[in-house]
């Protein structure tokens, strides 16, 4: 009688086992494959950066505090402190409508705005509080596409490199930007005239574009991008959240909103026709616009049509919602 009564407890508990198995099984297959999502996301959105991020020492954050060295004079060991230094670069100068004013930093923010008249205004801050300001050179590009303007920073071996207009990042003879030794700071101001494109690249700082009348292309690696155009955007970053208001809804290339912490918010006319892509892991994907789905998995991956499509729209977060909202 007791081995009868002992073999069904027997039997439950090898169910039970098994049971648990196949679940954590379930689990772990389950991480693996976000696992591997996000594997794959960072790979592309790095891609997407990496030729603009090279430039820099990968160990060195222009982000973080600056420890303050004390030096002790021989005479009088009084405490000597750094102090902080700055210098303005100004350039102004014609560019045609539909031409494209470029800026490109490394460590800093990015601002852009209206301008008033027909002529770009650039406003360049430099600041520090132990390098000198003077090692870091503003230098002007003039083209048949427009103007770019570099921030260039010394390399190991002391070089410069060069300005180039239309290249994902400043040349450096091929070394990189030792940030860790050279705490410059250059902030730029620009003021663009109405119907010229603005592209805005950083590293370290914020790309912020208000109420331009031209298409917007931005880039950072540590910062947040908000732009505000009647054209139309896109913009890339990796330690931020992305705010864009567009006014064009007729692109022809494709367009792409990525970030890997942050959100992505995105305010669209109300008559655009666009082929949605977007992803997330970690967070949700809202809509004003009805969407015609083709694949939907959760609220984390939506690919469909906003109206009767046509137009790419690519949207991608690791870390964050993604908001897609009618202009008001």
């Amino acid at each position: 009688m007791n081995d009868a009564q002992s073999k069904p407890t027997s039997d439950k508990k090898s169910y039970r086992l098994i049971l648990f198995i196949v679940i954590g099984l379930a689990a772990f297959s389950s991480i693996v494959k976000e696992l591997r999502q996000a594997h794959a996301f960072i790979a592309e959105l790095a891609q997407t950066v990496s030729c603009w991020s090279d430039v820099i020492v990968p160990t060195a954050s222009a982000r973080t505090p600056i420890k303050v060295v004390t030096v002790k004079t021989r005479l009088d060991d009084s405490v000597v402190q750094p102090q902080n230094r700055s210098a303005d670069f100004r350039w102004s100068g014609a560019v045609a409508p539909g031409q494209t004013v470029e800026i490109k930093g490394i460590n800093g923010d990015i601002r852009a705005e209206a301008a008033t008249g027909n002529e770009v205004h650039v406003t360049a801050k430099k600041t520090s509080r132990r390098s000198d300001v003077d090692s870091v050179q503003i230098k002007v590009v003039q083209h048949a596409s427009g103007v770019t303007i570099c921030a260039l920073y010394p390399n190991e071996s002391g070089d410069l490199g060069d300005c180039e207009s239309g290249s994902d990042r400043p040349r450096n003879n091929s070394a990189t930007v030792d940030l860790k030794n050279n705490d410059v700071r250059v902030d730029f101001i620009v003021q663009v005239p109405a119907r010229v494109s603005f592209t805005g690249k950083t590293i370290n700082g914020d790309v912020a574009v208000d109420g331009l009348s031209g298409n917007v292309v931005s880039k950072t690696i540590n910062g947040s991008i908000k732009i505000s155009t009647t054209g139309y955007a896109q913009a890339a970053t990796i330690n931020g959240e992305i705010s864009a208001r567009l006014g064009d809804g007729n692109w022809s290339a494709p367009l792409e909103f990525k970030t890997l912490n942050g959100e992505i918010n995105l305010e669209l006319p109300a008559n655009v026709s666009a082929d949605v892509d977007a992803e997330t892991l970690n967070g949700q994907i809202n809509s004003d616009f009805p969407i015609t789905v083709t694949t939907f998995k959760e609220r984390k991956r939506v690919r469909g049509r906003i109206g009767v499509g046509g137009r790419e729209l690519h949207l991608k977060t690791l870390n964050g919602s993604i908001n897609l909202r009618v202009a008001g």
